[in-house]
């Protein structure tokens, strides 16, 4: 039999647009003679839909919409993610559904039945778990239809989280391939992680698995397709590309294993995506960024060229008393290099107006961290202004290690509509800048090989205030992503000293990342949806 995966990039909550793409995705895949299609998770709604989901019109407006694809089906079943009420007066009000649509026949359901609530998913708020699975019977064979986690296996997840295994339910019911419907997140290494789980359950399940992933940026999530078929004996039948979308028709004969993209590619890869969608989806179609001739703003303008295109992006210098000679060079070099549009707007006067403005309530005082501030809020000013003059999106440079410890200033460099890189570490953006210079140069080789520096005062560098990135991203990822406390730290080697720095740094500027513009999440545990702490807390570390 012929299976179809349509890897579709849903827009949330453009219902009817989205329908477009699923009947037109599953037309071409039916023309090729596909009798099964599977499109992604909540393919309908988009994903995640969060809070739409209680507006009393979204949930009915998308059934009529369901109504609608399946009016367009013809010799194919075609599987739709989408929401259904919960009919039963207990529980959450609404299943994470899967609707099997064949031309002629009533719509058959299922729902999903494990509902991850961690990380950066909450659909217990949403959902009530499935009943106990059971296959559908399609075209004289019996299917196990599964949504996303029903198919994750304890090994592949935070910690055993649920009490039974969808897939082992509907193998020994007699299903003949197990179909899922996905919506899984990006994050450096999962591509690889998944395809490595679902051979492993094809094997030990002796079954083949037919696999469907959502792909498109919505908010802070990127979703990276690589939808795939794995025959029963673990060989891969198919294999879809990854951050564009895709038509795969399976035709159960083995294909060639691709070969693995970088960790870089993948990198930017869904970081370019995730920035093309999220302009594309909010109405932008210009951005604009400063440029400081330092690495995070030329990664960033280098990623923002590639998703909008260099005629779309506009590069803005602002030197201070305090900015290099090289820095105002590399800026223009870099701009030179991506064909962008480049102004200097300078704020040495503005500054020495707003600091003459305040010397009669500052006077005895000597300069401090306050004018450094100053200097990054009146380029926020001014970044916000031709933003709101042009209708630009405003995309903030600073990277995860400076947003960890709070290395940055609100409403100044923080200023911006999408912190594009906010869950890049420091050390990685490098390897990132070396990645994008791989063929050419267009990141100045000065740019790389300087030590940073924010140049808020003479001679000033980021090892001035911080550990060395090498350092400092080790003690993050620890205590950030894999969430060990001060003593698990230090025993692994850590300056003690260092590391209690560090971790109270973290702490004490949740109240900077609450403020923070959104990111584009590509690391296991991103600041954002996928990190909830308080902000008035006193838990002392020891």
């Amino acid at each position: 039999m012929k299976i179809g995966l349509a890897q579709i990039n849903s827009t949330v909550g453009d219902l009817a647009g989205n329908a477009r793409k699923i009947i037109d995705s599953c037309r071409a895949l039916e023309r090729q003679g596909a009798e099964i299609i599977l499109t992604p998770e909540l393919v309908l709604t988009g994903y995640p839909p969060q809070d739409l989901l209680f507006q009393s019109d979204f949930v009915p407006a998308s059934l009529r919409m369901l109504e609608e694809i399946h009016s367009a089906t013809d010799s194919a079943a075609w599987i739709v993610g989408c929401v259904q009420w919960n009919s039963s007066p207990e529980g959450k009000p609404l299943f994470n559904a899967a609707a099997v649509l064949e031309r002629g026949k009533p719509i058959h359901w299922i729902f999903k039945t494990l509902l991850p609530t961690y990380d950066v998913f909450n659909e217990a708020r949403y959902f009530h778990p499935g009943p106990r699975p059971a296959p559908v019977e399609i075209h004289g064979r019996l299917f196990g239809i599964t949504i996303c986690e029903d198919v994750w296996t304890p090994e592949y997840l935070p910690r055993p989280l649920y009490g039974c295994d969808p897939v082992e339910i509907l193998v020994k019911a007699g299903a003949e391939a197990i179909l899922n419907l996905s919506a899984s997140p990006f994050q450096i290494g999962k591509p690889a992680r998944r395809i490595e789980m679902l051979r492993s359950q094809a094997q030990k399940n002796r079954i083949p698995f037919y696999y469907c992933n959502a792909i498109g940026g919505n908010d802070q999530l990127v979703f990276d397709g690589h939808s795939l078929a794995i025959a029963a004996d673990g060989q891969l039948l198919k294999s879809g590309p990854g951050f564009v979308e895709a038509s795969l028709l399976v035709e159960n004969t083995p294909c060639t294993e691709p070969e693995s993209a970088t960790d870089m590619d993948d990198l930017r890869s869904a970081l370019v995506l995730g920035l093309r969608d999220y302009a594309a989806k909010c109405g932008f179609r210009t951005a604009v960024l400063g440029l400081s001739g330092g690495i995070d703003s030329a990664v960033t303008a280098c990623i923002a060229v590639e998703a909008l295109g260099a005629d779309k992006v506009t590069g803005i210098a602002m030197p201070s008393p305090y900015s290099s000679t090289h820095s105002l060079e590399d800026a223009a070099a870099l701009a030179h290099n991506l064909g962008i549009t480049y102004h200097t707007i300078p704020i040495a006067d503005s500054f020495e107006t707003f600091k003459k403005q305040m010397r009669p309530v500052f006077e005895g005082l000597s300069e401090d961290t306050t004018e450094e501030n100053m200097q990054a809020r009146l380029r926020g000013l001014t970044l916000m202004s031709l933003s709101n003059k042009f209708g630009h999106l405003l995309l903030t440079t600073g990277n995860k290690s400076e947003l960890a410890v709070g290395y940055c200033t609100l409403y100044g460099d923080m200023c911006g509509g999408l912190a594009v890189i906010s869950d890049v570490p420091k050390t990685m953006v490098y390897a990132l800048a070396e990645f994008l210079n791989r063929d050419t140069e267009i990141i100045p080789r000065r740019t790389i090989d300087k030590p940073p520096s924010a140049e808020l005062r003479h001679d000033q560098t980021d090892q001035d205030t911080l550990p060395p990135y090498e350092t400092l991203d080790a003690i993050l990822r620890l205590y950030v992503e894999e969430n060990l406390g001060v003593d698990a730290i230090v025993a692994q080697g850590f300056d003690a000293k260092t590391v209690h720095w560090v971790t109270r740094k973290v702490d004490f500027n949740e109240y900077k990342r609450e403020q923070a513009a959104p990111g584009l999440r590509v690391t296991s545990r991103a600041f954002g949806i996928g990190r909830r702490m308080p902000i008035a807390q006193r838990f002392l570390r020891a």
